[in-house]
């Protein structure tokens, strides 16, 4: 059973990992498209039309992707988690029937005059198609965080039956929906969703620029992107503030996990990094502000060992993963931030740097993403519905070690094939780029060099510090 159970959480993890590469570049993809199309409507300039038409291509895509990912992780409740399924049933059901008739049929059914509508219906029809597929993309987030929520901090249930019979049943629909950490989470995975999707178009657009083709398309891109970026940035610092004190009040030992608060008499420090060691209950090489994570929360911060040995959470993992998400959130608002001031005194779109900058950093709203997630639920542990069902006591007692281990291999492979058709067909509608507005005087193109190819160029080549990767040869500095 032990076999069974570590197995269980890694298959869960890997897929759960996967598939929430996808969700948030839909939310904040769909996000940035109706700030396109809106500018489209306003102005009536083609080159916002023709923008939208490509984010479009790239919004199908990852849509694709993300319902093909998704579906496998709801089989494993019946699969691998039976108890905990007959636990919750009666709570998850009511938020996924929400999510799939309020989001996923939304969504999914104006998808499809987003992308074949463009010359088939008037353009502000076409317009409030793209607002309801952003909007269910958004509900889907909802519905999801809700349901998650409710396992960190249940509310407006009540308990029937007992023993292996015992699951929970709804008392109050709307309190648990606003359970006590609902609207706090679900505030932190929208801006995070959209910062995700907005570099996602800073990247593309930054490749643009680089290489000299779609200049005009670009920087009205680069533009849209940059606002939401930099808002949405500097206000989740805010919403993880909110997020620390909810935590303090509500999941204490997870709040002690995250800054590795070990024992009571020494002060609640906020570290800025360190090798938390549970052997000798303190931070290895750790630099921090003693005391300064109780003014922070403004309240006093429970340590690990005034709670049950056995009711503990694994330190090492929420600790790294909480820290990798807050150095990546300065680091995102400092870049933003930075582009701001560049755009301001008119150098932004000649500054091969700062756009090689923006081109790679793609990647780290995704990390942070995927962080913030580790973190939430390897902190909850060993709770899988808090203060109420243990993970240990929520796994299928019918499944064996091997058959999950089968499964992990199976899906890995089918995982990675997946994973590598989307960064192939990304790739080639990223080098294939927008059509240019009908009537509209060619711009001059750069080489079509591969995206990915352009992103391993870290420096510009003029400043004699530059990597390229060749085909048939090895890198090369």
């Amino acid at each position: 059973m032990d076999d069974a159970l570590f197995l269980s959480r890694l298959q869960f993890s890997l897929t759960v990992m996967f598939h929430y590469l996808f969700p948030p570049f839909s939310i904040g993809l769909g996000l940035v498209m109706v700030f396109m199309e809106g500018m489209f409507l306003k102005t009536g300039d083609k080159y916002y039309e023709a923008m939208t038409r490509f984010w479009t291509k790239i919004f199908a895509v990852n849509f694709a992707m993300g319902v093909a990912s998704g579906i496998v992780m709801e089989f494993q409740f019946g699969t691998n988690w039976a108890t905990y399924s007959r636990y919750v049933g009666d709570i998850f059901g009511s938020a996924l029937a929400a999510e799939g008739i309020f989001a996923f049929f939304l969504e999914s059914g104006f998808l499809a005059v987003l992308v074949f509508g463009w010359d088939r219906v008037s353009p502000r029809m076409h317009f409030f198609s793209t607002c309801m597929v952003a909007l269910g993309a958004t509900f889907s987030a909802v519905w999801i965080v809700v349901a998650n929520s409710w396992q960190q901090t249940p509310a407006g249930y009540h308990i029937v039956g007992e023993g292996m019979n015992a699951r929970a049943e709804i008392t109050d629909f709307w309190a648990m929906v606003f359970n006590p950490s609902s609207m706090d989470r679900l505030g932190h995975v929208l801006l995070g969703a959209w910062v995700q999707g907005a570099f996602l178009v800073l990247s593309i657009s930054a490749y643009y620029l680089l290489r000299k083709r779609h200049r005009r398309i670009a920087i009205g891109g680069f533009q849209i992107a940059l606002v939401l970026a930099t808002v949405a940035s500097c206000v989740q610092l805010i919403s993880g503030h909110q997020q620390g004190k909810k935590i303090a009040t509500t999941q204490p030992a997870k709040l002690a996990a995250y800054e590795g608060h070990f024992k009571s008499s020494d002060p609640s420090t906020l570290y800025l990094f360190g090798i938390p060691n549970s052997e000798t209950k303190q931070v290895d090489y750790g630099i921090g502000l003693p005391g300064m994570l109780e003014t922070l929360v403004g309240q006093p911060v429970r340590a690990l060992d005034t709670f049950p040995e056995n009711e503990i959470p694994p330190v090492q993992i929420p600790f790294q993963s909480y820290h990798i998400m807050i150095a990546i959130g300065f680091y995102l608002i400092g870049l933003t931030l930075l582009g701001c001031l560049y755009w301001w005194r008119g150098k932004l779109f000649d500054t091969p740097w700062l756009l090689r900058l923006f081109s790679i950093s793609v990647i780290f709203p995704v990390i942070a993403n995927q962080a913030g997630w580790i973190a939430a639920e390897v902190g909850r542990q060993p709770w899988i519905v808090y203060g109420l069902l243990r993970t240990d006591q929520a796994v299928s007692k019918a499944v064996r070690g091997e058959e999950v281990l089968i499964s992990i291999i199976m899906f890995t492979l089918i995982y990675a094939m997946l994973f590598a058709v989307w960064v192939f067909v990304l790739n080639a509608k990223i080098v294939e780029g927008p059509e240019e507005p009908s009537g509209s005087a060619p711009e001059p193109d750069g080489p079509k060099k591969g995206f990915f190819e352009a992103a391993a160029e870290v420096l510009h080549p003029d400043t004699g510090f530059s990597m390229t990767i060749e085909k048939g040869k090895g890198g090369k500095v």
